[in-house]
């Protein structure tokens, strides 16, 4: 009983928010993880069967049987990576995913969500300052 008289009433909604929030950021660590792998065996020209059973080994050891998150890694890089330089590397890498068992029907949303991420990134001034700048400027007064 509470101490204003009434009953307490359980917090398994405050429990299951926290289980889903720890969920998902396993999921993202997951992402992350298939990521860096299929990147890793990515070469950007057409892989022998050797070269794929491999890569295909090591994305299931990562996710399992998750065909959404490797449905998401395979958007994410097909989208991200649209016409630049590293859009072969992307599709190879891509492809190790698509044969590890990737949910297709998933791919499409997920190309959508990097091309998105890739826009937003272009939108970010680089950090590096413009070369025909003065790194540092003394003060006039020395």
């Amino acid at each position: 009983m509470r101490r204003d008289g009434g009953a307490r009433q359980s917090s398994r909604t405050g429990a299951s928010a926290v289980s889903e929030q720890a969920a998902r950021e396993l999921d993202q660590l997951t992402v992350a993880r298939l990521t860096g792998a299929a990147w890793r065996h990515a070469s950007g020209w057409e892989p022998t069967a050797a070269e794929t059973a491999a890569a295909v080994r090591e994305l299931r050891e990562i996710v399992g049987d998750r065909g959404d998150l490797l449905a998401e890694v395979a958007g994410l890089l097909i989208g991200y990576y649209r016409r630049t330089a590293e859009e072969p590397m992307a599709r190879s890498a891509a492809y190790y995913c698509i044969a590890a068992g990737a949910s297709l029907e998933l791919i499409p949303r997920w190309v959508q969500v990097g091309c998105s991420r890739a826009a937003a990134a272009r939108l970010i001034p680089p950090a590096v300052p413009d070369a025909r700048q003065e790194l540092y400027a003394w003060p006039e007064a020395v």
